[in-house]
């Protein structure tokens, strides 16, 4: 049976850092643009199935938000990069370079919160 590539536990969403979020204050955080979205990153940074939920964002190309992390204009970079990518879950789990990518992102977030805290 073919998942179309998606987590194979589809049930994390329960389990996101958001879903603790009321759904409008939900969509007024993550579903942002500017500077509005490192906060919505932090979120996701923070969050038990940010990867899950970043596979799935890139599996279905979801348009905009903040999605496991990533920003829409992130996402549409990865995706003009690796369009031939059949399933993201398996890619982001497997692939170095990604794991890589990922992990430098939370620790460039988490550098520019220690900057903000210094020069306060």
């Amino acid at each position: 049976m073919s998942d179309g590539g998606l987590t194979p536990e589809a049930s994390w969403t329960l389990n996101a850092a958001c879903a603790a979020e009321a759904p409008q204050e939900m969509a007024d955080d993550l579903f942002v643009q500017g500077a509005a979205q490192r906060d919505a990153r932090r979120i996701c940074f923070a969050c038990d199935v940010r990867l899950e939920c970043l596979a799935e964002a890139l599996q279905t190309r979801a348009p905009f938000g903040v999605w496991g992390g990533m920003t829409e204009r992130e996402r549409r970079a990865l995706l003009r990069r690796r369009g031939d990518v059949a399933s993201w879950w398996d890619e982001i789990r497997t692939d170095e370079e990604l794991t890589t990518t990922f992990s430098a992102q939370r620790l460039s977030l988490d550098d520019g919160r220690r900057r903000v805290r210094s020069t306060a």
